[in-house]
């Protein structure tokens, strides 16, 4: 690639064009200026028509008029169903034929219609663009909308244009605050949930189980990592934020017992009665082998599968409707199909089935089938998870990955939204000194809105059809992205805008369709305009203790503020065990994170933290005077989370029995052994321990003298953190 270490002021002007940052402010303040080579591919991969730098000038040329040519915009935001502006841009030597139509389809039927003549209208001069001069004109539309996704239609000559009006409310869902319990609730992956009756990792039986465990003492959460699809013969990536589809299920967790075909099913069930093994040599024991456990898997739900099509019409005609209702359904089953049959990801199929051109005899149609049954099952057994939650009267807390793996069947799918010579990351901090990089190729912000969202709305609708409280990861993606280009350093990237407005207006309808709260994880060097923003909608965001102790402050903490879900920890993050005994620093200096000279003096900080913590809690009388067990320490803290205003607290079960090794060190692969952590007791035996019994009833009671909700003010989000805060994601 040829650029210049600086961008020139028509590079900087077509980076503003194209929704790209040349300079961002880092963690501690202070300006920082993007790489003027990452700017300059950004721009390629976004569409700059640029080989040299000297191209700037007539890209720019070429993008003003490319906008202006744009006579509105694909999308446009009507909150609460007020009536919407569209924004028309229109060449005066076109605007003879004065007369227009603008209808809107409803989305549930009928039509809103204006027609009328250009010289109606509201209008101001625009801009003369290579020898064109635009005018602007404001059309709005007098009757209010229904909430939902209504295509428009604009017809002017003989041409016709059209746009989607996204019709949201102004805010996501959340109950009134007289209906609003104090809840709390209880965190644990399901890989690593485990019971005498599952295999290796948990599965939807064992979270029902972790449900009714929860209600039965007095909780009324379940907060669960992303449960999607993994491409098993295509990668050893166990990690839940690597998901081959944010469409579709990782089979991984299926109960087989509770499968109908189970009971009548020899082979599946002596494939389910085979003892497990101990760990292979070598192996630290008590890690998942998501190889093993994927061939126990298959070997059980393989025959039901079988019996299942060899069977009555009845069930398969249920499974015919539900494919006729979501036909992506079979593509990603041939998808599955073809893969296995390659033995590599879709990058090294031949180019006829990377283009999806898939024949009969490029597949075994054993294996479509199997997964085509095991999908459907999979949606069954949510279903019932779902209806489990419901009768608790819990909510069930989901996770929402911000990206999928590049060799996943998303990015396979729709290839003109992703852009794989690209990730998405974050710049350097005082923990990443050197940037993340975190491996999954960025959505195209422009093609999203040409395509009206539909990716988008689909992944998140397969979401909440389950969940009721959706945890949004990295939500500062709502505005914006840092993007490394392959081939540069995580430290070189830039930042990349996306239509907050749009995808705001997209969260808050889905919320209010599906009655579900919407949490935007807010942890790290997020903006204050992005704080304000789930302020604005109403998306709750994150008080994480760890991240709040600041003992430099006059208070070392801020009070929990009455729209933050508030945990001690998060599953990126040290166990509170962990972080007391800084084992986390020991953990940075071995990866490298951390020069060994400074560690010492980051070990006094912590301890001076800690010692602060136990003051603090002592003069709010959720710790006797003198104590500082480790325990009593941990049950203070979760009384203080307990005792205040949040809407939601969340305990990590593994806290409550002191667990100190980490479910996953973030910027590691090889050196730590990510998602692959099973817990250190198993549904029955947590579940009888008396610290566990204590702490959590202490958690209870706690949360019965919370103080009731109040409204939250505006602007609330935007918090004093703590210098040392760090964007991760997964």
């Amino acid at each position: 690639m040829v650029y210049r270490e600086t961008l020139s002021a028509p590079l900087r002007a077509l980076a503003r064009l194209y929704g790209v940052q040349t300079g961002y402010q880092d963690v501690w303040g202070q300006p920082c200026q993007a790489a003027a080579a990452s700017v300059f591919r950004i721009l390629q991969l976004l569409g700059a028509p640029l080989t040299h730098p000297d191209d700037a000038a007539p890209a720019l040329r070429a993008r003003r008029q490319q906008l202006w040519q744009r006579v509105w915009e694909p999308v446009h935001v009507a909150w609460q169903g007020a009536p919407v502006t569209f924004r028309l841009r229109l060449p005066r030597d076109q605007q003879q034929q004065q007369a227009f139509v603008c209808r809107v389809q409803l989305e549930e039927g009928g039509e809103v219609r204006r027609e009328g003549r250009l010289e109606e209208l509201p209008s101001r001069p625009g801009a003369t663009i290579e020898g064109v001069s635009f005018d602007v004109f404001d059309l709005s539309l007098r009757q209010t909308l229904p909430f939902g996704y209504h295509p428009a239609y604009l017809e002017f000559g003989r041409q016709v244009w059209q746009s989607l009006v996204i019709s949201a409310p102004r805010q996501a869902y959340g109950p009134p605050p007289e209906e609003q319990p104090a809840r709390w609730g209880l965190f644990l992956p399901l890989y690593a949930l485990h019971s005498r009756q599952s295999y290796q990792t948990g599965d939807f039986s064992d979270l029902e189980r972790l449900m009714e465990f929860t209600a039965g003492v007095g909780g009324s959460l379940v907060a669960t990592l992303p449960l999607l699809a993994t491409l098993w013969e295509a990668t050893d990536d166990p990690s839940p934020y690597s998901a081959a589809s944010r469409l579709f299920w990782n089979e991984v967790y299926l109960d087989p017992r509770r499968l109908p075909e189970f009971a009548a099913c020899p082979p599946a069930q002596a494939a389910q009665a085979l003892p497990d093994h101990p760990a292979a040599s070598g192996e630290e024991p008590g890690l998942v082998d998501y190889d093993r456990r994927m061939r126990r898997q298959r070997a059980v739900l393989e025959p039901l599968a079988d019996q299942f099509f060899a069977g009555p019409a009845g069930p398969q005609a249920a499974l015919q409707q539900r494919c006729r209702e979501d036909p992506e359904l079979e593509v990603f089953a041939r998808f599955r199909a073809v893969g296995e049959r390659q033995g590599a990801a879709w990058p090294a199929w031949p180019a006829r089935l990377q283009l999806g051109d898939f024949r009969p005899d490029d597949y075994d149609p054993r294996v479509y089938r199997y997964h085509l049954y095991t999908q459907w099952q999979v949606e069954c057994q949510l279903r019932q998870v779902t209806e489990r939650a419901r009768q608790l009267n819990l909510l069930w807390y989901l996770d929402f990955p911000l990206g999928v793996t590049r060799n996943g069947y998303d990015v396979w799918r729709e290839r003109e939204l992703f852009l794989p010579d690209a990730s998405g990351g974050a710049p350097p901090d005082g923990f990443f000194t050197k940037g993340q990089d975190w491996g999954f190729p960025p959505l195209h912000p422009e093609r999203l809105r040409e395509q009206g969202y539909r990716h988008l709305i689909a992944v998140l609708r397969r979401h909440l059809q389950f969940a009721r409280v959706l945890r949004f990861d990295h939500v500062m993606s709502l505005h914006r992205l840092y993007w490394v280009p392959h081939g540069m350093s995580a430290r070189h990237g830039a930042y990349v805008r996306f239509p907050a407005e749009e995808l705001f207006a997209l969260l808050c309808l889905e919320s209010y369709r599906h009655q579900a709260q919407i949490v935007g994880e807010n942890l790290g060097t997020v903006p204050a305009a992005v704080n304000r923003a789930l302020a604005e909608h109403n998306l709750r965001d994150m008080y994480v203790l760890q991240y709040e102790m600041n003992p430099e402050r006059p208070e070392m903490l801020r009070p929990v503020p009455s729209y933050s879900v508030a945990s001690l920890n998060t599953h990126d993050m040290p166990h509170f065990a962990a972080y007391w005994n800084a084992e986390d620093v020991d953990d940075r200096v071995e990866l490298g994170l951390l020069p060994a000279e400074q560690a010492e003096a980051v070990r006094r900080e912590r301890a001076n933290t800690c010692r602060k913590l136990v003051q603090l809690l002592q003069e709010r009388e959720l710790l006797p005077a003198g104590e500082a067990d480790l325990e009593a320490v941990l049950e203070g803290c979760l009384k203080l989370l307990g005792c205040s205003a949040s809407p939601m607290v969340l305990v990590n079960l593994e806290d409550l029995w002191l667990e100190t090794r980490p479910q996953n060190v973030p910027g590691t692969f090889d050196e730590r052994p990510n998602w692959r952590r099973r817990a250190r007791y198993g549904l029955e035996d947590f579940s009888q321990l008396q610290a566990v019994q204590r702490i959590l009833a202490t958690v209870a009671q706690s949360r019965r003298q919370a103080p009731g909700p109040a409204p939250r003010p505006p602007g609330s989000a935007a918090k004093d953190s703590q210098a040392s805060h760090h964007e991760r994601t997964g």
